[in-house]
């Protein structure tokens, strides 16, 4: 069954493209053209998530199915207004990290000799036993960053996540606020970064 719909989906026409909330519905019903709109707009999204991890293209391509796959078993599951982009975005995460802790854990240290100091960090988890856990609070932290405004994003982001900053005395330089406003600014920031993360 799965395989006939990936078929159909490769051989299917092109069609004019439309929000995702009709696509889930016309998926639903069986509409071919729909399931095609879907992978014709998220495929190559999809694929890039297993590369930048540093996957190979194969592993990559394998991803991609068992991604969409879930997507066929799960389409009645998921709410009319989920993103598309988003869900598959977080499954194809979740099964890049699953293949790179199982290639962890199957790879000899010796047979990494020969790999450069990156292959041999992605493979070994970056020598991390808890590098998927790592991974998903980066991803946790980033999508929750992504929900805030410009100005809580890059200001978060400059007094946390980035070390060149020291002080609060170079934040507002930076960002041309007065240095009296940086702490008041950070704690409603802090507030809803909070909110964000706990679903609020």
């Amino acid at each position: 069954m799965l395989s006939s719909v990936i078929f159909m989906l490769m051989n299917s026409p092109h069609s004019v493209a439309e929000p995702d909330r009709e696509l889930i519905q016309r998926c639903r019903r069986g509409s071919v053209g729909a399931w095609h709109q879907v992978l014709n707009r998220y495929e190559r999204l999809v694929f890039s998530i297993p590369l930048r991890y540093g996957l190979s293209q194969d592993d990559a391509a394998d991803i991609v199915q068992t991604t969409f796959t879930a997507l066929v078993q799960n389409m009645d599951k998921l709410a009319e207004d989920s993103r598309l982009g988003a869900w598959l975005t977080t499954v194809a995460r979740r099964n890049t990290w699953r293949l790179l802790e199982r290639n962890r854990r199957e790879i000899p240290s010796e047979h990494l000799e020969s790999r450069s100091i990156a292959e041999s960090a992605v493979v070994l988890g970056r020598s991390d036993a808890h590098s998927i856990e790592r991974w998903e609070l980066t991803d946790w932290l980033d999508t929750g960053l992504s929900q805030l405004s410009e100005r809580c994003r890059k200001l978060l982001t400059a007094l946390y996540f980035r070390p060149e900053f020291s002080s609060y005395a170079e934040v507002a330089e930076h960002f041309s606020m007065p240095l009296g406003s940086i702490g008041p600014t950070r704690a409603r920031c802090l507030k809803r970064f909070k909110q964000v993360l706990s679903g609020g």
